[in-house]
């Protein structure tokens, strides 16, 4: 299957369990305290490259995922709908999901509070000081709240890759040096 096909793929399935959480977390009226677990299980997935394998392997069985996502989530006190949902997502062999619903679901709980979502890259975990600055220069410039999700990627060195709807700004160490290099061939 070709890449572009498996991104769609990944992205459908995203989608539409995101938007089944949504929807019952906001008849729970427990849509922050839903966002807040998802972010702390991201937080662990990030954090580990174990975790991160058994989202992504297909080798593990369902019953595997079962068993290890029921032990996570209790070991790190994730409880109640979203305790219950990774189980599902689990069951269902759907965890090479699980970070597309989680950024899936808190665009759509932005979209409900009047909010715009931003996808943010660093090389590190920002402050919260930090995340508070970004969101105030990002209203500057949108005019509008905007609820970030921070993907920590440590190829790009340094800066930040801000995605905001169509519009992405790249300030990353990375992207510099390649246009740096790419200028001293033209040069030689």
């Amino acid at each position: 299957m070709p890449v572009a096909d498996t991104s769609q793929l990944i992205s459908g399935v995203a989608e539409r369990y995101a938007s089944s959480l949504f929807d019952l977390a906001r008849d729970a009226g427990t849509v922050d305290a839903v966002s807040a677990e998802l972010t702390q299980f991201q937080s662990l997935i990030d954090g580990s490259a174990d975790l991160k394998r058994l989202i992504v392997s297909p080798i593990f069985s369902a019953d595997d995922q079962f068993k290890a996502i029921s032990a996570i989530v209790e070991k790190a006190g994730i409880g109640g709908l979203t305790g219950n949902f990774l189980k599902v997502v689990a069951r269902n062999r759907r965890l090479f999901a699980v970070p597309g619903i989680i950024s899936a679901f808190k665009a759509i709980a932005a979209r409900h509070r009047g909010e715009i979502s931003a996808d943010v890259t660093s090389a590190h975990a920002l402050t919260e000081a930090q995340e508070t600055e970004l969101k105030a220069a990002l209203k500057g410039v949108t005019g509008k709240d905007v609820a970030i999700n921070v993907v920590i990627d440590p190829s790009i060195l340094g800066g930040l890759i801000v995605k905001v709807g169509s519009r992405q700004i790249d300030t990353s160490l990375r992207t510099k040096l390649s246009s740096l290099k790419l200028a001293l061939k033209e040069v030689g």
